[in-house]
């Protein structure tokens, strides 16, 4: 498999998006089947978006100054979908809430995905050499074994509770 990081992020979107037509082709008496799908669900997004934030997006941004806005953008859509992942972590499959958040995570993680893969990556791909694609790349899958599989508290939240608390 390549290395290349673009191709890399886009298998992730592959298999992220797939388990999205699952959970939305599983019955509303599934529950526990609900239930499992968005366990992977949530450690594939916790997995990717971690590689991201920690590799790709610091790495994109001190190469490619240009895209700094998209790279901005896509750490709070991020920050959006570590929010949603955190609260169904938490959750029970039989919560009235749990499908509609469920619904509000697919739409808001397929609307990033269609924005990197059409616009941003694009731009990254233009402005990076072949070599620096496969080396960022590399580092990702290199990381990918050690990077946290569930969702943990997002850090603006925690400080927010933080504050509230103090």
């Amino acid at each position: 498999m390549s290395t290349d990081a673009i191709v890399v992020l886009k298998e992730d979107h592959k298999t992220v998006k797939r388990l999205f037509k699952e959970f939305q082709s599983v019955g509303d008496a599934a529950k526990r089947r609900k239930a499992e799908i968005v366990g992977k669900i949530l450690e594939e997004l916790t997995v990717h978006t971690y590689l991201e934030n920690e590799v790709m997006y610091p790495e994109v941004r001190k190469l490619l100054p240009d895209v700094e806005d998209d790279v901005l953008e896509s750490y709070e859509e991020h920050h959006v979908a570590d929010v949603l992942c955190f609260e169904l972590a938490t959750m029970s499959p039989d919560d009235e809430h749990f499908d509609a958040k469920v619904t509000v995570l697919i739409e808001s993680v397929t609307h990033h995905i269609d924005e990197e893969e059409q616009e941003w990556f694009p731009k990254v791909r233009a402005g990076l050499g072949r070599n620096q694609l496969q080396e960022i790349g590399a580092r990702m899958e290199e990381l990918r074994p050690s990077a946290p599989k569930k969702p943990t508290q997002p850090k603006a939240l925690k400080k927010a509770l933080d504050a509230m608390t103090a």
